[in-house]
């Protein structure tokens, strides 16, 4: 007899199960608190657990996975049309059943807690790196409206006010040049925080073998390498390298009818700290690179710039899922072949 599905709608502190027994075709429907839950889960025999990829999924896919349960993670946009009343708890877990048993679903790869961990760190950073240019935005605003102005970019623009402090402090009122102190202060905790989690981040590249393979394609350094591995879990969730540039929306959007199909502009879905990421790594290459590829000189010629260095992080993303899915090293002149 085949093993029974479960549609389980998680929750801080109220869970919602929906299964049809395999054996008697009994349909359930019930509300767990968490230990409840676990325990029940615990006593049934082995089957199959999807749930929503939401807050906290990851960590119930693992926990489900040691009671002896097959998890199937689901994006919520593939679980929202098979909600055929109001929206509740009990609906959302029979539309998760629902969807999972659909030929063709897609699923999302269930994190590691390492690769949890990293993620956390990288949303640290993020924030960090936001205060950051907040405070130094500001900075820059208030002296403004005193006529003070300094160099473009941020340590040339930090470098100038530390070199003139002594010029400001006689000519701004003295409560504004203690402010202006303390701002500094403020920013060097920034920098100081931001450095720290860069160094745990880099040890982390150190220490995972796919973060070094990937960190050899142009374009990838130790941010982006460490945010994609920790992203896309497992690579061979995605079936080809283009499903993972449309995972991170890196591929235009697509409207049709009549059998006339009209690309526009990158769809933007998925993760957009990772799009963001691979898309500056790729403006790095197009500006420094002393040796571009055929492949660069013929697209730079054909297209305007934004859209070279998108379908460069394309590329970039594409190469990286192969690397990571197949288990090989990076090869700059690899020419890649159409199965026969």
């Amino acid at each position: 007899m085949d093993a029974t599905t479960y549609g389980l709608d998680i929750a801080k502190r109220v869970f919602q199960l929906y299964w049809v027994d395999a054996q008697t075709g009994e349909i359930a429907n019930r509300k767990f608190g968490r230990d409840e839950l676990i325990a029940f889960l615990a006593q049934r025999p082995a089957g199959r657990v999807a749930l929503e990829a939401c807050g906290s999924a990851h960590w119930w896919a693992r926990k489900i996975r040691t009671l002896g349960h097959e998890v199937v993670l689901l994006h919520a946009q593939f679980i929202r049309p098979f909600v055929q009343t109001n929206k509740t708890d009990a609906a959302d877990a029979r539309a998760i059943w629902a969807a999972v048993q659909q030929p063709g679903m897609r699923t999302v790869a269930a994190k590691t807690e390492d690769q949890q961990v990293m993620l956390s760190l990288h949303r640290m950073r993020s924030l960090l790196v936001k205060f950051r240019t907040m405070q130094i935005n500001q900075l820059r605003g208030l002296l403004y409206e005193f006529g003070v102005t300094f160099r473009a970019g941020r340590v040339a623009g930090l470098d100038e006010i530390r070199e003139r402090m002594a010029e400001l402090e006689d000519a701004l009122p003295r409560s504004i040049v203690l402010n202006l102190l303390e701002q500094l202060r403020r920013i060097n905790l920034f920098e100081e925080d931001i450095n720290q989690l860069e160094k745990r981040i880099g040890a982390w590249q150190k220490h995972e073998a796919a973060c070094r393979a990937i960190s050899d394609v142009p374009g990838i350094g130790r941010l982006t390498a460490t945010a994609l591995v920790a992203t896309i879990g497992d690579a061979k969730t995605f079936r080809s390298g283009r499903e993972f540039a449309a995972f991170l929306g890196l591929v235009p959007r697509q409207n049709g009818t009549g059998g006339k199909i009209r690309l526009g502009s990158i769809s933007r879905r998925g993760d957009p700290y990772l799009r963001t990421l691979l898309i500056h790594g790729a403006r790095s290459v197009l500006c420094h690179t002393k040796m571009p590829t055929a492949w660069q000189k013929a697209i730079q010629v054909r297209r305007p710039a934004n859209v070279v260095t998108v379908a460069l992080a394309n590329k970039m993303a594409r190469v990286a899922w192969a690397i990571l899915a197949h288990g090989t090293s990076y090869e700059a002149h690899h020419v890649s072949l159409k199965p026969l």
